[in-house]
């Protein structure tokens, strides 16, 4: 018995209730049509406003911002994926780096009729693809600060053969560096010669051997070429 006394408070409560309630939205709903002033927004619904949230002109402005937001962080994705790819352009851009050594022959190399790049045919690194061992020529794949550096060695055979060679290191096609001997004294020499130098993209950096020279005697790669890139441009 005491049981369904509760339940019949309790039914009566939620009855109260809502009734208090109807009767609060009645008023708020008469207050607003009477209310003198300019309504927040055009084709505003006072039974609605009032008896749903989220609805009306506050729905629309909520659908307005909603789609600003999105489109906006849209662009900001955008601009960060290519962010993202001018940071790996640079990043992957800045990988480039050869060395190669070695001649085609053992024994000597030249002399020739012509000057002739060297085509240094063993290649140890190649980063960038920018060097090609047949012709002995670097290829920038991009404009850049480059730093160069290059190796002449040469011997002689037997006792007063004439040690006689003379390179050049080239940058399209213009002399920035040389190095050179020439006498009969010396079994063995070397020398080397390095320097930065800039270019822009497809520019290209090779070592020339001079007409009527050579180079004898270098089986263990101690003629060398070799650059990277120092930053970009």
């Amino acid at each position: 018995m005491r049981a369904v006394v509760h339940l019949l408070l309790a039914v009566g409560v939620f009855h109260l209730a809502r009734a208090q309630e109807s009767s609060e939205i009645l008023r708020l709903s008469k207050a607003a049509v009477a209310f003198p002033g300019e309504l927040p927004c055009p084709g505003w619904s006072c039974d609605c406003a009032l008896r749903q949230v989220g609805c009306c002109c506050a729905t629309s402005r909520m659908h307005e911002v909603e789609d600003l937001t999105y489109t906006r962080l849209t662009d900001m994705w955008q601009s960060i994926k290519q962010l993202d790819r001018s940071v790996q352009e640079t990043i992957g851009g800045r990988r480039v780096a050869f060395t190669a050594s070695g001649i085609p022959s053992m024994h000597c190399f030249g002399p020739f009729s012509i000057d002739v790049s060297v085509p240094y045919n063993t290649v140890s690194l190649n980063h960038g693809d920018g060097y090609n061992p047949a012709l002995g020529v670097f290829t920038a794949p991009r404009a850049g600060l480059y730093s160069f550096s290059f190796t002449a060695y040469s011997r002689r055979a037997s006792a007063g053969d004439h040690m006689f060679f003379q390179l050049q290191l080239l940058r399209n096609g213009e002399v920035m560096a040389s190095v050179w001997e020439e006498n009969r004294e010396d079994s063995e020499d070397s020398s080397t010669q390095g320097l930065l130098l800039s270019l822009e993209r497809g520019g290209q950096v090779y070592v020339l051997l001079r007409a009527g020279r050579m180079l004898c005697g270098d089986g263990a790669g101690r003629n060398t070429f070799s650059g990277y890139m120092v930053h970009g441009m």
